[in-house]
This record gives structure tokens, C-alpha cells and sequence, in this order.
């Protein structure tokens, strides 16, 4: 344990990292998946079995949390670790995602961002200085800067704009974060596809010292190829003794890839939202249960794991469970796909430290074609 925020270096292999973040509340190992707490819950999962499969840290979100049940009504009840029984660090977003996605009225300029709530339809106002605010309220260990997330494809100078305006928001947000020891604030390079607007939004954030920088505006709709060319642009501009977060990523493949071009941090809801609609990640590839074809196959999804609902459940019943819409047909899949996640993970970590990730993503590559469905 440390009383600081640290980031340390242990291994690299080619563009790959393996690392450790140091917080109060527990060692990040990195690379590191994030399993999404969007509510203060996983979905479908006890956060228990989130802890045993591996997860050092979790996400939160900073605006389902500000409106149901409110930052400050959180705070009051002791923070959010204490509200959702989760010692381990947490991560919060910035909001700025969803308030761009989910709200159906918005008005943002240099201020910020006028919203309607897609729950209750009330207004709020968002600022990069409330935005932290918030998450201070749910006491998060690394927060996020507010930024405006453009889906690809876009106009080039709509791109600018927003890369522009979500730099400036980086600097108000880091004055309004303060000194809070042992907690971080990461900066969100933008830039869309546009290498040299990536390149520029990179070299500010470096510029303001941040303890950690993330890469967002991307898996928003773009192929895979851009995504990783954008990350060969972003990646060398960023300094190379601080964690770099890819958001809102991804599929195994697009992490696999993704660590090979130097990325530490990644989080999705994939994991447990493709469980609950009965799809399985394992070691050969993704695993349909809808299909008839599992009718009768008594089978576990793997044998040879260490997942009770990979190991001891057959793929007849799963499929059961997902064609009869029973909830433990996605609580069990989401348990799965979690716990190849973090295994997936720690066999990376494990490579990069023998020197040896080119031969691990090619296995890794080659037994996912065993699967029901190619690799995404």
C-alpha cells in the first residue's frame, strides 16, 4: 500500500507494458481490465465474484450516479466504496459520454452542457468543474477530465472543435481537481481520425502533467484499423511513465491488439451485456448459446477453467436458461465472460514479462477460430 498515487514500469516487449498503479486503496496490475460498475453494481454479478475473479479496480459512472441516487446523497452515506462494499480502487468517468448519448435535449457551449435527465426528464448542467465536483462527492481514486466525444465519422472541423473546446475543459478540471493526495485525474486525448489533431491534443495534456491520460473518441463507430493506427499516432506522443487508458474498449481482440500498441487500462460493458444475451467469450473463441446446436451438448464452456459457471455447468443447460429468458442464464454467462476477461489479462501480463507476447497473441488468435463465431 502507498499513500501516493505511482505508476511503475516492470516490463515491455515490443510496444507492450506491464505494470503496477500504486493507490491507498490497492496495486492496479497492468495491463488491467475494468469491469463497468455503471450504477454501483456490475450487472448480474455480486461484486464478491468480481473481486475473486481478478478485478483490481472497477468503473463508475459519474452521470447515472448523479442522477439516481446523487452524488451527494452518496457522499452522505460515506462514499461510493462504502455504498457498494468495494474496498479495491474505482475509476468514474466523466459523464460527458452518456450526456452526449442519453440525453434527449442538450445544449453544450464553453460553460459546459444543459441536459435533460433520460430519466426523469428534469435539467442539469454539467461543467468540467462539476464534473469533478461529482466525483469527488463518490470519492473515485482516478477521475476523469470532461471532454466532448464525437461519434466517427465527422467533419474534420467538427472534430477540431470539439478536440479544441475538451482541451480547454482539461485545464478547468485539473484546477478544479486540486492536490488530493493519492488520487489522480486523467486527461481524454481526442482528435478523432485525424492524426495530427491526436498528435496536438496528446502534447497539451502532456504539457498540464497529469498523473495518467486517456484515449477516447474511438470504438465509437470506426473500424479496428483506424483505431489502431490512431493509437500508433497517440501512444508515442504520451509519456511513457504514466498509465494510458483506451475508453470504452473492448472485445478481447481489440485488447489484445490494442496492449501490442502500448495501451495499460481498458473497460467495456461487453463482457456482461453480451452474457445476458447469451453470448460466451472463452479461450476458443465466442460461444453462441442461443444456437440449437447446444441443445444437447453436455459439455461445459470449458473444463479446464477455474470458473465455476465455465467449469460446471453444460452448454444444454446454459442454453436452456438463455432460450427460456431465465436471469441466471446471464447472470452465469456474464460470470464467464468476466472471468476469461481477467484471465485473459493476466496470461498478457504474463507474457509481456517472459518477452513473448507476439507467440502469445498468435496462440491466442488461433484458438479463438475454435469458436462458434470469428473473433470481432
Amino acid at each position: 500500500m502507498t499513500e501516493t498515487f505511482q505508476f511503475k514500469l516492470l516490463a515491455t516487449d515490443g510496444n507492450a507494458r506491464r505494470g503496477e498503479i500504486s493507490t491507498p486503496r490497492g496495486t492496479i496490475r497492468t495491463p488491467a481490465f475494468m469491469p463497468v460498475g455503471t450504477v454501483g453494481t456490475v450487472k448480474a454479478m455480486y461484486l464478491d465474484q468480481v473481486r475473486e475473479l481478478g478485478a483490481d479496480i472497477i468503473l463508475g459512472n459519474t452521470y447515472h450516479l448523479m442522477l439516481r441516487p446523487g452524488a451527494e446523497r452518496v457522499h452522505r452515506l460515506g462514499g461510493l466504496h462504502k455504498f457498494i462494499g468495494w474496498e479495491r480502487p474505482i475509476l468514474t468517468d466523466s459523464g460527458g459520454f452518456q450526456v452526449m448519448s442519453l440525453s434527449s435535449l442538450r445544449k453544450l457551449n464553453e460553460q459546459g452542457v444543459t441536459f435533460k435527465s433520460h430519466v426523469d426528464g428534469a435539467l442539469y448542467h454539467m461543467s468540467p468543474e462539476r464534473s469533478i465536483e461529482i466525483q469527488g462527492l463518490l470519492d473515485s481514486d482516478i477521475q476523469m477530465q470532461l471532454d466532448e466525444c464525437i461519434a466517427l465519422p465527422a467533419e474534420p472541423q467538427e472534430i477540431e472543435r470539439a478536440m479544441e473546446m475538451s482541451l480547454r475543459w482539461a485545464e478547468r478540471c485539473k484546477i478544479a481537481f486540486g492536490d488530493q493526495p493519492g488520487k489522480a485525474m486523467f486527461g481524454i486525448v481526442q482528435g478523432g481520425d485525424i492524426p495530427k489533431l491526436r498528435e496536438r491534443s496528446a502534447q497539451v495534456l502532456k504539457d498540464l502533467d497529469l498523473k495518467g491520460y486517456a484515449i477516447g473518441g474511438l470504438a465509437v463507430g470506426e473500424p479496428q484499423e483506424v483505431m489502431l493506427d490512431m493509437l500508433d499516432v497517440t501512444c508515442p506522443a504520451l509519456p511513457a511513465e504514466k498509465p494510458r487508458y483506451l475508453m470504452g474498449v473492448g472485445t478481447p481482440d481489440d485488447i489484445l491488439k490494442s496492449v501490442a500498441h502500448g495501451v495499460d487500462m481498458f473497460d467495456c460493458v461487453m463482457p456482461t451485456r453480451s452474457g445476458r444475451h447469451g453470448l460466451a467469450f472463452t479461450r476458443f473463441g465466442r460461444i453462441n448459446l442461443r444456437n440449437a446446436r447446444h441443445a444437447e451438448d453436455t459439455r461445459p464452456l470449458d473444463e479446464q477453467s477455474s470458473c465455476p459457471a465455465t467449469r460446471d455447468y453444460s452448454r444444454a443447460y446454459l442454453h436452456h436458461l438463455i432460450r427460456s429468458n431465465e436471469s441466471l442464464g446471464g447472470m452465469l454467462l456474464s460470470w464467464n465472460n468476466l472471468a476469461y476477461y481477467q484471465e485473459l489479462m493476466a496470461a498478457i501480463r504474463k507474457a509481456i514479462g517472459e518477452g513473448r507476447y507476439a507467440d502469445f497473441m498468435a496462440e491466442t488468435l488461433e484458438g479463438w477460430q475454435r469458436g462458434d463465431l470469428p473473433p470481432v
